[in-house]
Protein backbone atom coordinates (compact mmCIF):
# COMPACT_ATOMS: atom_id res chain seq x y z
CA UNK A 1 0.00 0.00 0.00
CA UNK A 2 2.82 2.40 0.86
CA UNK A 3 4.37 1.76 -2.57
CA UNK A 4 1.12 2.71 -4.27
CA UNK A 5 0.94 5.93 -2.26
CA UNK A 6 4.51 6.78 -3.23
CA UNK A 7 3.75 6.24 -6.89
CA UNK A 8 0.78 8.63 -6.76
CA UNK A 9 2.77 11.29 -4.91
CA UNK A 10 3.82 14.10 -7.29
CA UNK A 11 5.40 17.53 -7.03
CA UNK A 12 1.91 19.01 -7.20
CA UNK A 13 0.88 17.04 -4.12
CA UNK A 14 3.67 18.61 -2.10
CA UNK A 15 2.64 22.00 -0.72
CA UNK A 16 6.29 23.07 -0.60
CA UNK A 17 6.96 22.26 -4.26
CA UNK A 18 3.60 23.67 -5.34
CA UNK A 19 4.37 27.00 -3.69
CA UNK A 20 7.95 26.93 -4.99
CA UNK A 21 6.57 26.76 -8.53
CA UNK A 22 4.31 29.70 -7.69
CA UNK A 23 7.27 31.65 -6.27
CA UNK A 24 9.26 31.20 -9.49
CA UNK A 25 6.35 32.48 -11.58
CA UNK A 26 5.61 35.33 -9.16
CA UNK A 27 9.25 36.51 -9.04
CA UNK A 28 9.35 36.63 -12.83
CA UNK A 29 6.20 38.76 -12.88
CA UNK A 30 7.62 40.90 -10.06
CA UNK A 31 10.52 41.80 -12.35
CA UNK A 32 8.23 42.47 -15.31
CA UNK A 33 6.03 44.78 -13.24
CA UNK A 34 9.07 46.83 -12.28
CA UNK A 35 10.02 47.34 -15.92
CA UNK A 36 6.42 48.03 -16.95
CA UNK A 37 6.38 51.26 -14.91
CA UNK A 38 10.10 52.01 -14.88
CA UNK A 39 9.62 55.52 -16.34
CA UNK A 40 6.44 56.36 -14.42
CA UNK A 41 8.09 57.92 -11.34
CA UNK A 42 10.44 60.00 -13.49
CA UNK A 43 7.90 61.51 -15.90
CA UNK A 44 9.17 64.99 -14.99
CA UNK A 45 12.75 63.95 -15.85
CA UNK A 46 11.64 62.60 -19.23
CA UNK A 47 10.44 66.12 -20.07
CA UNK A 48 13.63 67.85 -18.93
CA UNK A 49 16.09 65.21 -20.21
CA UNK A 50 14.42 63.92 -23.39
CA UNK A 51 11.75 66.51 -24.23
CA UNK A 52 8.72 64.23 -23.73
CA UNK A 53 5.52 66.18 -23.01
CA UNK A 54 2.44 64.44 -21.58
CA UNK A 55 1.20 63.38 -25.02
CA UNK A 56 4.55 61.84 -25.96
CA UNK A 57 4.80 60.15 -22.56
CA UNK A 58 1.26 58.79 -22.75
CA UNK A 59 1.65 57.61 -26.34
CA UNK A 60 4.86 55.77 -25.49
CA UNK A 61 3.30 54.20 -22.38
CA UNK A 62 0.25 53.08 -24.34
CA UNK A 63 2.44 51.50 -27.01
CA UNK A 64 3.20 48.62 -24.64
CA UNK A 65 0.02 46.83 -25.71
CA UNK A 66 -0.22 48.10 -29.32
CA UNK A 67 0.87 44.84 -31.02
CA UNK A 68 -1.24 42.81 -28.61
CA UNK A 69 -4.35 44.74 -29.56
CA UNK A 70 -4.01 45.71 -33.21
CA UNK A 71 -1.86 42.86 -34.53
CA UNK A 72 -3.76 40.40 -32.31
CA UNK A 73 -0.55 39.05 -30.83
CA UNK A 74 -2.29 38.13 -27.58
CA UNK A 75 -4.70 35.88 -29.45
CA UNK A 76 -1.72 34.13 -31.06
CA UNK A 77 -0.09 33.95 -27.63
CA UNK A 78 -3.12 32.10 -26.28
CA UNK A 79 -3.00 29.66 -29.20
CA UNK A 80 0.75 29.14 -28.63
CA UNK A 81 0.05 28.49 -24.95
CA UNK A 82 -2.69 25.96 -25.68
CA UNK A 83 -0.61 24.18 -28.34
CA UNK A 84 2.90 24.38 -26.87
CA UNK A 85 2.20 24.34 -23.15
CA UNK A 86 3.07 26.42 -20.11
CA UNK A 87 6.81 25.85 -19.87
CA UNK A 88 7.69 26.60 -23.50
CA UNK A 89 5.54 29.74 -23.54
CA UNK A 90 7.00 30.91 -20.21
CA UNK A 91 10.59 30.83 -21.50
CA UNK A 92 9.54 32.40 -24.81
CA UNK A 93 7.77 35.25 -23.03
CA UNK A 94 10.82 35.90 -20.84
CA UNK A 95 13.09 36.13 -23.87
CA UNK A 96 10.71 38.46 -25.75
CA UNK A 97 10.42 40.78 -22.73
CA UNK A 98 14.20 41.00 -22.46
CA UNK A 99 14.67 41.87 -26.15
CA UNK A 100 12.08 44.65 -25.98
CA UNK A 101 13.56 46.01 -22.76
CA UNK A 102 17.04 46.28 -24.27
CA UNK A 103 15.64 48.28 -27.21
CA UNK A 104 13.80 50.63 -24.86
CA UNK A 105 16.95 51.09 -22.78
CA UNK A 106 19.01 52.05 -25.82
CA UNK A 107 16.32 54.52 -26.92
CA UNK A 108 16.79 56.66 -23.80
CA UNK A 109 20.60 56.54 -23.73
CA UNK A 110 22.88 59.38 -24.75
CA UNK A 111 24.33 57.06 -27.42
CA UNK A 112 21.00 56.94 -29.23
CA UNK A 113 20.63 60.72 -28.98
CA UNK A 114 23.91 61.11 -30.86
CA UNK A 115 23.32 58.37 -33.46
CA UNK A 116 22.11 58.26 -37.05
CA UNK A 117 19.25 56.09 -35.81
CA UNK A 118 17.96 59.07 -33.85
CA UNK A 119 17.81 61.12 -37.06
CA UNK A 120 16.05 58.30 -38.89
CA UNK A 121 13.32 58.11 -36.25
CA UNK A 122 12.97 61.90 -36.37
CA UNK A 123 12.40 61.83 -40.13
CA UNK A 124 10.26 58.68 -40.29
CA UNK A 125 7.22 57.02 -38.71
CA UNK A 126 5.38 60.34 -38.70
CA UNK A 127 2.61 58.84 -40.78
CA UNK A 128 1.46 55.20 -40.62
CA UNK A 129 -1.05 54.32 -43.36
CA UNK A 130 -4.41 52.93 -42.17
CA UNK A 131 -3.50 53.32 -38.49
CA UNK A 132 -3.39 57.11 -38.85
CA UNK A 133 -6.72 57.11 -40.68
CA UNK A 134 -8.21 55.04 -37.86
CA UNK A 135 -6.65 57.32 -35.26
CA UNK A 136 -4.78 54.49 -33.52
CA UNK A 137 -1.20 55.06 -34.70
CA UNK A 138 1.47 54.47 -32.02
CA UNK A 139 3.41 57.46 -33.38
CA UNK A 140 2.61 60.99 -34.51
CA UNK A 141 4.34 63.82 -36.32
CA UNK A 142 6.55 65.75 -33.92
CA UNK A 143 6.91 62.85 -31.45
CA UNK A 144 10.49 62.82 -30.08
CA UNK A 145 12.68 60.21 -31.79
CA UNK A 146 13.66 58.65 -28.47
CA UNK A 147 9.98 58.22 -27.58
CA UNK A 148 9.30 56.55 -30.95
CA UNK A 149 12.16 54.08 -30.60
CA UNK A 150 11.32 53.45 -26.94
CA UNK A 151 7.75 52.75 -28.06
CA UNK A 152 9.03 50.12 -30.49
CA UNK A 153 10.91 48.36 -27.70
CA UNK A 154 7.98 48.72 -25.33
CA UNK A 155 5.68 47.09 -27.91
CA UNK A 156 7.95 44.05 -28.03
CA UNK A 157 8.23 43.98 -24.24
CA UNK A 158 4.43 44.22 -24.02
CA UNK A 159 4.03 41.14 -26.22
CA UNK A 160 6.24 39.14 -23.87
CA UNK A 161 4.74 40.60 -20.71
CA UNK A 162 1.13 39.84 -21.62
CA UNK A 163 2.14 36.40 -22.89
CA UNK A 164 3.80 35.86 -19.52
CA UNK A 165 0.62 37.00 -17.77
CA UNK A 166 -1.63 34.43 -19.41
CA UNK A 167 1.06 31.76 -19.04
CA UNK A 168 1.44 32.36 -15.32
CA UNK A 169 -2.35 32.22 -14.89
CA UNK A 170 -2.46 28.92 -16.78
CA UNK A 171 0.49 27.60 -14.79
CA UNK A 172 -1.23 28.38 -11.48
CA UNK A 173 -4.38 26.60 -12.67
CA UNK A 174 -2.23 23.59 -13.59
CA UNK A 175 -0.52 23.40 -10.19
CA UNK A 176 -3.39 24.52 -7.92
CA UNK A 177 -6.69 23.44 -9.48
CA UNK A 178 -8.84 21.80 -6.80
CA UNK A 179 -6.59 23.27 -4.15
CA UNK A 180 -5.98 26.83 -2.89
CA UNK A 181 -6.15 28.38 -6.38
CA UNK A 182 -7.58 31.81 -5.48
CA UNK A 183 -5.06 32.13 -2.66
CA UNK A 184 -2.27 31.24 -5.10
CA UNK A 185 -3.42 33.73 -7.73
CA UNK A 186 -3.91 36.45 -5.17
CA UNK A 187 -0.50 35.77 -3.64
CA UNK A 188 1.19 35.84 -7.05
CA UNK A 189 -0.32 39.20 -7.87
CA UNK A 190 0.46 40.59 -4.42
CA UNK A 191 4.15 39.75 -4.87
CA UNK A 192 4.13 40.97 -8.46
CA UNK A 193 2.64 44.30 -7.40
CA UNK A 194 5.38 44.74 -4.87
CA UNK A 195 7.32 45.39 -8.07
CA UNK A 196 5.31 48.61 -8.48
CA UNK A 197 6.56 49.84 -5.10
CA UNK A 198 10.10 48.75 -5.91
CA UNK A 199 9.95 50.64 -9.19
CA UNK A 200 8.64 53.81 -7.52
CA UNK A 201 11.53 53.81 -5.06
CA UNK A 202 14.46 52.67 -7.19
CA UNK A 203 13.73 54.22 -10.59
CA UNK A 204 14.34 57.79 -9.31
CA UNK A 205 17.20 56.45 -7.15
CA UNK A 206 19.12 55.14 -10.16
CA UNK A 207 18.18 58.11 -12.35
CA UNK A 208 19.71 60.54 -9.84
CA UNK A 209 22.55 58.32 -8.59
CA UNK A 210 25.77 60.20 -7.91
CA UNK A 211 24.16 63.59 -8.39
CA UNK A 212 24.12 63.21 -12.20
CA UNK A 213 20.71 62.65 -13.81
CA UNK A 214 20.56 59.77 -16.31
CA UNK A 215 17.18 58.24 -17.12
CA UNK A 216 18.86 55.36 -18.95
CA UNK A 217 20.25 54.03 -15.65
CA UNK A 218 16.71 53.43 -14.41
CA UNK A 219 15.85 51.45 -17.53
CA UNK A 220 19.12 49.49 -17.29
CA UNK A 221 18.09 48.46 -13.76
CA UNK A 222 14.88 47.04 -15.24
CA UNK A 223 16.79 45.19 -17.96
CA UNK A 224 18.94 43.40 -15.38
CA UNK A 225 15.81 42.32 -13.51
CA UNK A 226 14.30 40.91 -16.70
CA UNK A 227 17.42 38.78 -17.12
CA UNK A 228 16.64 37.38 -13.69
CA UNK A 229 13.01 36.83 -14.75
CA UNK A 230 14.16 34.74 -17.71
CA UNK A 231 16.24 32.60 -15.34
CA UNK A 232 13.16 32.08 -13.14
CA UNK A 233 11.16 30.87 -16.13
CA UNK A 234 13.95 28.48 -17.16
CA UNK A 235 14.05 26.95 -13.67
CA UNK A 236 10.25 26.61 -13.79
CA UNK A 237 10.60 24.87 -17.19
CA UNK A 238 12.49 21.95 -15.65
CA UNK A 239 10.21 21.81 -12.63
CA UNK A 240 7.08 21.68 -14.78
CA UNK A 241 8.61 19.00 -17.02
CA UNK A 242 9.34 16.88 -13.95
CA UNK A 243 5.69 17.18 -12.89
CA UNK A 244 4.45 15.94 -16.25
CA UNK A 245 6.86 13.01 -16.15
CA UNK A 246 5.43 12.05 -12.76
CA UNK A 247 1.76 12.36 -13.71
CA UNK A 248 2.12 10.89 -17.18
CA UNK A 249 0.21 13.87 -18.55
CA UNK A 250 1.16 15.15 -21.98
CA UNK A 251 1.84 18.84 -22.41
CA UNK A 252 -1.09 20.86 -23.72
CA UNK A 253 0.40 20.92 -27.22
CA UNK A 254 -1.03 17.45 -27.88
CA UNK A 255 -4.54 18.88 -27.57
CA UNK A 256 -4.95 20.69 -30.91
CA UNK A 257 -6.46 24.16 -31.02
CA UNK A 258 -9.60 24.67 -33.11
CA UNK A 259 -11.23 27.92 -34.23
CA UNK A 260 -14.49 26.50 -32.90
CA UNK A 261 -12.97 26.69 -29.42
CA UNK A 262 -13.05 30.50 -29.67
CA UNK A 263 -16.73 30.31 -30.56
CA UNK A 264 -17.37 28.38 -27.35
CA UNK A 265 -15.70 31.17 -25.37
CA UNK A 266 -17.31 34.08 -27.21
CA UNK A 267 -20.85 32.75 -26.83
CA UNK A 268 -20.59 32.77 -23.02
CA UNK A 269 -22.33 35.79 -21.48
CA UNK A 270 -20.45 35.19 -18.24
CA UNK A 271 -17.15 35.37 -20.10
CA UNK A 272 -18.05 38.71 -21.68
CA UNK A 273 -19.11 40.22 -18.39
CA UNK A 274 -15.86 39.12 -16.73
CA UNK A 275 -13.82 40.37 -19.71
CA UNK A 276 -15.51 43.79 -19.75
CA UNK A 277 -15.15 44.09 -15.98
CA UNK A 278 -11.48 43.35 -16.42
CA UNK A 279 -10.88 46.02 -19.07
CA UNK A 280 -12.78 48.68 -17.12
CA UNK A 281 -11.13 47.90 -13.82
CA UNK A 282 -7.57 47.55 -15.08
CA UNK A 283 -7.91 50.64 -17.28
CA UNK A 284 -8.64 52.65 -14.15
CA UNK A 285 -5.53 51.29 -12.39
CA UNK A 286 -2.57 50.58 -14.68
CA UNK A 287 -2.73 53.83 -16.71
CA UNK A 288 -3.17 55.74 -13.43
CA UNK A 289 0.03 54.15 -12.07
CA UNK A 290 1.97 55.67 -14.96
CA UNK A 291 0.88 59.18 -13.93
CA UNK A 292 0.35 58.74 -10.18
CA UNK A 293 3.72 60.13 -9.04
CA UNK A 294 3.35 63.21 -11.23
CA UNK A 295 -0.23 63.63 -9.98
CA UNK A 296 1.04 63.68 -6.39
CA UNK A 297 3.79 66.13 -7.33
CA UNK A 298 1.09 68.44 -8.70
CA UNK A 299 -1.30 68.15 -5.73
CA UNK A 300 1.02 67.97 -2.72
CA UNK A 301 3.19 70.70 -1.23
CA UNK A 302 6.59 69.00 -1.11
CA UNK A 303 9.73 70.73 0.14
CA UNK A 304 12.96 68.78 -0.63
CA UNK A 305 15.04 68.12 2.51
CA UNK A 306 18.22 70.12 3.02
CA UNK A 307 21.32 68.88 1.22
CA UNK A 308 23.72 66.94 3.41
CA UNK A 309 21.03 65.59 5.74
CA UNK A 310 20.12 61.91 6.08
CA UNK A 311 16.75 62.51 4.41
CA UNK A 312 18.42 63.90 1.30
CA UNK A 313 20.97 61.09 1.07
CA UNK A 314 20.80 58.08 -1.23
CA UNK A 315 21.16 55.67 1.70
CA UNK A 316 17.67 56.57 2.95
CA UNK A 317 16.25 54.90 -0.18
CA UNK A 318 17.82 51.57 0.78
CA UNK A 319 16.63 51.86 4.39
CA UNK A 320 13.09 52.68 3.31
CA UNK A 321 13.00 49.76 0.88
CA UNK A 322 14.13 47.36 3.61
CA UNK A 323 11.35 48.65 5.86
CA UNK A 324 8.90 48.16 2.99
CA UNK A 325 9.98 44.53 2.66
CA UNK A 326 9.43 44.06 6.39
CA UNK A 327 5.89 45.47 6.03
CA UNK A 328 5.10 43.20 3.10
CA UNK A 329 6.72 40.04 4.49
CA UNK A 330 5.21 40.23 7.97
CA UNK A 331 1.73 41.17 6.71
CA UNK A 332 1.78 38.34 4.18
CA UNK A 333 3.22 35.75 6.57
CA UNK A 334 0.68 36.57 9.30
CA UNK A 335 -2.05 34.97 7.18
CA UNK A 336 -0.41 31.55 7.40
CA UNK A 337 0.14 31.42 11.16
CA UNK A 338 -1.99 29.09 13.27
CA UNK A 339 -0.94 30.48 16.64
CA UNK A 340 -2.78 33.68 17.51
CA UNK A 341 0.24 35.10 19.32
CA UNK A 342 2.47 34.66 16.27
CA UNK A 343 -0.20 35.92 13.89
CA UNK A 344 -0.94 39.13 15.77
CA UNK A 345 2.72 39.61 16.61
CA UNK A 346 3.57 39.66 12.91
CA UNK A 347 0.65 41.99 12.21
CA UNK A 348 1.89 44.32 14.94
CA UNK A 349 5.37 44.40 13.44
CA UNK A 350 3.84 45.08 10.02
CA UNK A 351 1.74 48.00 11.27
CA UNK A 352 4.67 49.57 13.11
CA UNK A 353 6.93 49.15 10.08
CA UNK A 354 4.24 50.70 7.85
CA UNK A 355 4.00 53.74 10.14
CA UNK A 356 7.80 54.08 10.08
CA UNK A 357 7.79 53.80 6.28
CA UNK A 358 5.11 56.49 5.93
CA UNK A 359 7.00 58.78 8.32
CA UNK A 360 10.17 58.36 6.23
CA UNK A 361 8.21 59.15 3.07
CA UNK A 362 6.94 62.32 4.73
CA UNK A 363 10.42 63.35 5.85
CA UNK A 364 11.83 62.69 2.38
CA UNK A 365 9.05 64.81 0.84
CA UNK A 366 9.10 62.39 -2.07
CA UNK A 367 6.04 61.73 -4.24
CA UNK A 368 7.49 58.47 -5.54
CA UNK A 369 8.14 57.19 -1.99
CA UNK A 370 4.58 58.13 -1.01
CA UNK A 371 2.97 56.27 -3.92
CA UNK A 372 5.17 53.24 -3.22
CA UNK A 373 2.78 52.26 -0.39
CA UNK A 374 0.30 51.28 -3.13
CA UNK A 375 0.68 47.48 -2.79
CA UNK A 376 1.53 47.25 0.91
CA UNK A 377 -1.97 46.86 2.37
CA UNK A 378 -2.77 44.45 -0.46
CA UNK A 379 0.13 42.23 0.65
CA UNK A 380 -1.68 41.67 3.94
CA UNK A 381 -5.26 41.26 2.77
CA UNK A 382 -4.83 39.46 -0.59
CA UNK A 383 -4.19 36.05 1.02
CA UNK A 384 -7.25 36.62 3.24
CA UNK A 385 -9.40 37.42 0.22
CA UNK A 386 -8.01 34.52 -1.79
CA UNK A 387 -8.57 32.06 1.04
CA UNK A 388 -12.10 33.40 1.51
CA UNK A 389 -12.95 32.85 -2.17
CA UNK A 390 -11.43 29.34 -2.01
CA UNK A 391 -13.50 28.33 1.00
CA UNK A 392 -16.56 30.62 0.99
CA UNK A 393 -16.91 31.98 -2.56
CA UNK A 394 -18.50 35.41 -3.23
CA UNK A 395 -16.13 36.29 -6.10
CA UNK A 396 -18.69 38.45 -7.94
CA UNK A 397 -19.52 40.34 -4.72
CA UNK A 398 -15.83 41.14 -4.27
CA UNK A 399 -15.70 42.62 -7.77
CA UNK A 400 -18.56 44.95 -6.87
CA UNK A 401 -16.81 46.01 -3.66
CA UNK A 402 -13.58 46.62 -5.57
CA UNK A 403 -15.41 48.90 -8.02
CA UNK A 404 -16.91 50.96 -5.19
CA UNK A 405 -13.50 51.49 -3.60
CA UNK A 406 -12.01 52.38 -6.98
CA UNK A 407 -14.62 55.12 -7.57
CA UNK A 408 -14.10 56.59 -4.12
CA UNK A 409 -10.31 56.71 -4.46
CA UNK A 410 -10.23 58.46 -7.84
CA UNK A 411 -12.81 61.02 -6.74
CA UNK A 412 -10.75 61.66 -3.59
CA UNK A 413 -7.67 62.30 -5.71
CA UNK A 414 -9.69 64.59 -7.99
CA UNK A 415 -11.51 66.74 -5.43
CA UNK A 416 -10.33 66.14 -1.86
CA UNK A 417 -6.55 66.00 -2.25
CA UNK A 418 -6.29 69.39 -4.04
CA UNK A 419 -8.13 70.99 -1.10
CA UNK A 420 -5.11 70.19 1.07
CA UNK A 421 -2.62 71.87 -1.27
CA UNK A 422 -0.44 73.94 1.06
CA UNK A 423 -1.05 71.65 4.04
CA UNK A 424 2.07 69.51 4.11
CA UNK A 425 0.90 67.03 6.74
CA UNK A 426 -2.80 66.90 5.81
CA UNK A 427 -2.20 66.37 2.10
CA UNK A 428 0.28 63.56 2.65
CA UNK A 429 -2.03 61.79 5.14
CA UNK A 430 -4.93 61.93 2.66
CA UNK A 431 -2.61 60.66 -0.08
CA UNK A 432 -1.34 57.74 2.00
CA UNK A 433 -4.82 56.60 3.07
CA UNK A 434 -6.26 56.84 -0.45
CA UNK A 435 -3.32 55.03 -2.05
CA UNK A 436 -3.50 52.20 0.50
CA UNK A 437 -7.25 51.78 -0.07
CA UNK A 438 -6.76 51.83 -3.86
CA UNK A 439 -4.12 49.12 -3.53
CA UNK A 440 -6.44 47.00 -1.41
CA UNK A 441 -9.19 47.49 -3.99
CA UNK A 442 -6.82 46.23 -6.66
CA UNK A 443 -6.17 43.06 -4.63
CA UNK A 444 -9.85 42.11 -4.95
CA UNK A 445 -9.45 41.45 -8.69
CA UNK A 446 -6.83 38.66 -8.76
CA UNK A 447 -8.44 37.02 -5.75
CA UNK A 448 -11.87 36.90 -7.37
CA UNK A 449 -11.79 37.49 -11.13
CA UNK A 450 -8.98 35.26 -12.43
CA UNK A 451 -9.98 32.11 -10.49
CA UNK A 452 -13.48 32.51 -11.97
CA UNK A 453 -12.33 31.93 -15.57
CA UNK A 454 -11.94 28.12 -15.21
CA UNK A 455 -15.63 28.05 -14.20
CA UNK A 456 -16.61 29.66 -17.49
CA UNK A 457 -14.74 27.58 -20.11
CA UNK A 458 -13.47 24.08 -20.77
CA UNK A 459 -10.07 23.24 -19.25
CA UNK A 460 -8.31 22.70 -22.60
CA UNK A 461 -9.04 26.25 -23.81
CA UNK A 462 -8.27 28.14 -20.62
CA UNK A 463 -5.17 29.58 -22.28
CA UNK A 464 -7.22 30.99 -25.13
CA UNK A 465 -9.84 32.32 -22.70
CA UNK A 466 -7.21 34.15 -20.67
CA UNK A 467 -5.67 35.45 -23.91
CA UNK A 468 -9.01 36.87 -25.06
CA UNK A 469 -9.58 38.56 -21.71
CA UNK A 470 -6.06 39.99 -21.77
CA UNK A 471 -6.60 41.17 -25.36
CA UNK A 472 -9.79 43.00 -24.41
CA UNK A 473 -8.02 44.38 -21.33
CA UNK A 474 -5.13 45.57 -23.50
CA UNK A 475 -7.47 47.76 -25.55
CA UNK A 476 -8.01 49.83 -22.42
CA UNK A 477 -4.34 49.72 -21.45
CA UNK A 478 -3.45 51.12 -24.89
CA UNK A 479 -6.18 53.75 -24.98
CA UNK A 480 -6.19 55.30 -21.52
CA UNK A 481 -2.51 56.22 -21.05
CA UNK A 482 -2.83 58.05 -24.37
CA UNK A 483 -6.13 59.68 -23.37
CA UNK A 484 -4.79 60.82 -20.00
CA UNK A 485 -1.82 62.46 -21.74
CA UNK A 486 -4.03 64.20 -24.29
CA UNK A 487 -6.52 65.38 -21.65
CA UNK A 488 -3.67 66.70 -19.51
CA UNK A 489 -2.20 68.68 -22.40
CA UNK A 490 -5.59 70.02 -23.52
CA UNK A 491 -6.64 71.11 -20.01
CA UNK A 492 -3.25 72.58 -19.10
CA UNK A 493 -2.45 74.76 -22.11
CA UNK A 494 0.40 77.12 -21.39
CA UNK A 495 1.55 75.22 -18.28
CA UNK A 496 5.27 74.53 -18.65
CA UNK A 497 6.00 73.26 -15.14
CA UNK A 498 5.44 69.44 -15.11
CA UNK A 499 4.65 69.62 -11.38
CA UNK A 500 1.87 72.21 -11.78
CA UNK A 501 -0.63 70.26 -13.91
CA UNK A 502 -4.36 69.98 -13.12
CA UNK A 503 -5.31 66.28 -13.01
CA UNK A 504 -9.03 66.77 -12.24
CA UNK A 505 -10.48 65.68 -15.59
CA UNK A 506 -8.26 62.61 -16.11
CA UNK A 507 -9.22 61.43 -12.60
CA UNK A 508 -12.94 61.99 -13.29
CA UNK A 509 -12.53 59.92 -16.46
CA UNK A 510 -10.98 57.06 -14.44
CA UNK A 511 -13.75 57.29 -11.81
CA UNK A 512 -16.32 56.87 -14.62
CA UNK A 513 -14.63 53.59 -15.55
CA UNK A 514 -15.21 52.50 -11.97
CA UNK A 515 -18.90 53.37 -12.24
CA UNK A 516 -19.22 51.28 -15.41
CA UNK A 517 -17.40 48.39 -13.69
CA UNK A 518 -19.79 48.64 -10.75
CA UNK A 519 -22.82 48.34 -13.05
CA UNK A 520 -21.33 45.32 -14.83
CA UNK A 521 -20.47 43.72 -11.49
CA UNK A 522 -24.08 43.96 -10.39
CA UNK A 523 -25.23 42.50 -13.73
CA UNK A 524 -22.72 39.65 -13.33
CA UNK A 525 -24.21 38.77 -9.94
CA UNK A 526 -27.67 38.54 -11.51
CA UNK A 527 -26.44 36.41 -14.45
CA UNK A 528 -24.50 34.14 -12.11
CA UNK A 529 -27.57 33.57 -9.97
CA UNK A 530 -29.84 32.85 -12.97
CA UNK A 531 -27.45 30.63 -14.95
CA UNK A 532 -25.70 28.94 -12.04
CA UNK A 533 -22.20 29.72 -13.29
CA UNK A 534 -20.86 29.27 -9.78
CA UNK A 535 -18.94 32.51 -9.34
CA UNK A 536 -20.30 32.93 -5.83
CA UNK A 537 -19.42 29.34 -4.93
CA UNK A 538 -16.12 28.32 -3.24
CA UNK A 539 -13.25 26.89 -5.31
CA UNK A 540 -12.57 24.14 -2.79
CA UNK A 541 -15.51 21.76 -2.45
CA UNK A 542 -15.96 20.16 0.93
Amino acid sequence: MSDIIKIKKTLRDSAGMRWTALLLLALAMFCSYIFMDILSPIKDLMLSERGWDSTAFGTMQGSEVFLNVFVFFLIFAGIILDKMGVRFTAVLSGAVMLVGAIIKWYAVTDSFAESGLQQWFTDNLNYIPVFDELGVSPFYEGMPASAKFAACGFMIFGCGCEMAGITVSRGIVKWFKGREMALAMGSEMALARLGVATCMIFSPFFAKLGGHVSVSRSVAFGVVLLMIALIMFIVYFFMDRKLDSQTGEAEEKNDPFKISDLGQILTSSGFWLVALLCVLYYSAIFPFQKYAVNMLQCNLTLTPPAEGTFWASQSVTIVQFIIMLVVAATAFASNFQKKSSTKYGLLGVSVIALIVYCYMGYMRQSAEAIFAVFPLLAMGITPILGSYVDHKGKAATMLVLGSLLLIGCHLTFAFVLPMFKGSTVGGIIIAYITILVLGSSFSLVPASLWPSVPKLVDAKIIGSAYALIFWIQNIGLWLFPLLIGKVLDSTNEGVTDPTALDYTWPLIMLACLGVAALVLGLVLKVVDRKKGIGLEEPNIKE
